[in-house]
């Protein structure tokens, strides 16, 4: 052994390892394979932190269960602490996305655990005699029930996060939505003047969505929450202890805080990615759903002179190299580019449909393409609640003249004057510039005390029972 070196073997043969390494041959050999994203599994810190907890959990099961000796469990145990604090985790290496169904990333942490253990009984790393990767840290255990275990777990950690983080969001619009509550503004379909609403509730829209999405991410994450830990290889549970899921799976819950328990059937849990395309697809309608709020933000903050000019986002930065005094909506503006890059990512999908039976042997790839979506999200959802929403603020007296002058007034009329005669005041007031009021008064179609009780604001913007009022027709 070299000074700056150790020599470990596998069955591919010897290896030199960094002596100050805590991570082994499989290790070394699996960063040499696969050099795919540029990044390693230390990027998900969720994951890092769930392996380590399954590691744990695996390790108090079989030292319950007499398998394994008590002070290698409970260095083993002592390891996984650490690591779930937040340490080594720059020692986990391997790129996310690689072969093997996530070997190289289980036996990456077998190895950070081993010699970590080592260290704790006083041993030097790499003296797997007395604590084994394999034959203990990894005891009762496969790549195919561990690696699928520790991203669901990471994955329902990174959702709770982000359920957390939408509603903030949501609160803020909701805190925008009361603000902006008496705010009578235009309304639109196809981009064409529609009936008046408020501001208020335009932002309520916002909060609502949020929150619905929210409560889906729930139901996503309680699909996640039943893994096919302690079916080993294929969910036969070969060389498996008959108590050891159960076990193992209260110890991982206890710790994690989530209802975590054996699947019903490990060979169809070992196979079926059915809860990660559920995860999917719930993250792809959160993405378009705030893309789109993002867009209307930027749509109603255009201008400030030329656009709609409805609302003021906070300006966040200089708009131009070029024009002085521009200011853009970059965070409503950069927020769907962030989100479109989940939306429009094949690779999670591909790896579901690709992995033959009995096991999804391209689980890395979902699970690197799903904890990069909900990171994404997070973020956007973050920035927009801190950075955007709370300094919004409405162009009060543009948004009072844009609806007074609007053509729009008239479907409030039409229970009254008829359809017909609506029709002919909106061209003449398109014609004239003239306002609806002022066209209808002129016309003794209505008094000015019956059109002002139609276009009431409570009678424009929700539904509110009126007597009909009889009109005079309309001259052509």
């Amino acid at each position: 052994m070299a000074h700056d070196k150790r020599v470990e073997h596998d069955l591919v043969g010897d290896m030199e390892v960094p002596a100050d390494a805590y991570s082994g041959v499989h290790t070394v050999r699996a960063v040499h394979n696969f050099a795919i994203t540029g990044s390693t599994i230390a990027r998900f810190p969720d994951l890092i932190a769930s392996l380590a907890a399954v590691k744990q959990a695996a390790a108090q099961a079989n030292r319950d269960l007499g398998l394994l000796p008590p002070d290698i469990a409970e260095a083993i145990i002592s390891a996984c602490d650490e690591i779930r604090s937040g340490q080594l985790h720059e020692q986990f290496v391997v790129d996310p996305v690689q072969g093997g169904a996530g070997t190289s990333t289980n036996t990456n942490a077998n190895e950070v655990i081993a010699n970590r253990a080592l260290e704790i009984l006083g041993h030097q790393r790499g003296f797997y005699d007395v604590i084994h990767p394999l034959d203990d840290v990894n005891l009762g255990q496969s790549t195919n029930d561990v690696y699928p275990t520790a991203i669901r777990l990471a994955m329902v950690g990174s959702l709770r996060k982000l359920g957390d983080s939408m509603k903030a969001l949501a609160d803020a619009f909701g805190v925008k939505a009361e603000e902006f509550g008496d705010v009578l503004k235009v309304g639109r379909t196809q981009l064409q003047d529609a009936v008046p609403m408020t501001l208020g509730q335009e932002f309520t829209t916002y909060a609502v969505m949020i929150e619905e999405d929210r409560q889906r991410l729930t139901e996503a994450a309680a699909l996640l929450l039943e893994p096919n830990l302690g079916g080993t290889a294929i969910g036969t549970g070969i060389n498996g202890h008959p108590r050891y899921a159960e076990l193992a799976c209260s110890y991982l819950a206890g710790m994690s805080g989530e209802p975590v328990r054996p699947a019903n059937d490990f060979i169809e849990a070992t196979q079926d990615c059915g809860a990660f395309v559920q995860l999917s697809g719930v993250l792809k309608r959160v993405a378009v759903k705030l893309s789109k709020t993002c867009n209307d933000l930027r749509l109603m903050s255009s201008g400030p002179t030329a656009g709609l000019g409805e609302i003021n986002l906070p300006p966040v930065q200089a708009g131009s190299s070029i024009m002085p005094g521009k200011v853009n909506p970059v965070i409503p503006e950069g927020e769907p580019g962030r989100l479109r890059g989940h939306r429009q990512r094949p690779d999670g999908d591909d790896g579901r449909r690709g992995g033959p039976a009995p096991l999804n042997a391209f689980e890395p790839v979902i699970a690197y393409s799903l904890l990069r979506s909900l990171a994404h999200l997070r973020a956007a959802c973050d920035t927009l609640a801190t950075r955007c929403v709370p300094g919004i603020t409405a162009n009060r007296e543009h948004l009072h003249d844009t609806v007074h002058r609007s053509i729009g007034l008239v479907t409030a009329l039409a229970p009254h004057i008829g359809y017909a005669a609506s029709t002919a005041l909106a061209r003449r007031a398109l014609a004239t510039g003239r306002t609806i009021k002022d066209l209808a008064t002129e016309a003794g179609l209505l008094t000015a005390d019956q059109l002002d009780a139609i276009l009431r604001p409570e009678a424009l913007t929700r539904p509110f029972p009126q007597p009909v009022v009889t009109a005079a027709p309309l001259a052509t």
